[in-house]
């Protein structure tokens, strides 16, 4: 079964030598525990060169909430340190408080320094650590502990008019 959602036009997602290009957006499938999302390129504005990926979630499904995070990001090694990731985040945010997701969860490794660094410059705040439970994909991976960190939309701007209408 599909979740049903409505997707917005997010408009330009620009910051400075970064920008977000909508790649795709996926309906979701409940059967399969995948939530309805948006997956975004980081490209060089300059030369459309791609960087990295981020994903923004539209679920508060607790699997999401506590393990997986709403935003998942990864930066090619080439273009680590720029702090890209960190400003892919905070580009997303009017969209995700259009979506209602509010407050807004991002997950990592707790060895992951770097993913760390960038929820704290993306302006979330590090709430726990919780334990990755047995029979979950994260799991399976080896993964055997999340950083939860939160971002409370309340104080984000309005979303521009592009992401407010419907596509």
């Amino acid at each position: 079964m599909r979740s049903r959602v409505t997707f917005y036009d997010p408009g330009p997602l620009e910051d400075g030598d970064l920008e977000l290009v909508l790649e795709r957006t996926y309906r979701g499938s409940r059967s399969l525990g995948l939530a309805p999302a948006y997956a975004f390129s980081m490209r060089q504005r300059e030369t459309g060169v791609r960087m990295g990926d981020i994903d923004l979630r539209l679920s508060n499904d607790p699997y999401i909430v506590l393990y997986a995070g709403h935003i998942g990001y990864g930066v090619e090694r080439a273009y680590r340190g720029h702090r890209y990731a960190a400003r892919a985040c905070r580009l997303l945010l009017p969209l995700a408080k259009a979506h209602g997701l509010d407050p807004l969860w991002i997950t990592c490794n707790p060895d992951n320094l770097a993913s760390r660094r960038t929820c704290e410059l993306a302006g979330a705040t590090l709430v726990e650590i919780v334990e990755v439970p047995p029979g979950t994909d994260l799991y399976r991976r080896g993964e055997r502990e999340k950083c939860r960190y939160r971002i409370d939309l309340a104080t984000v701007q309005r979303a521009p008019a592009a992401v407010r209408s419907a596509r």
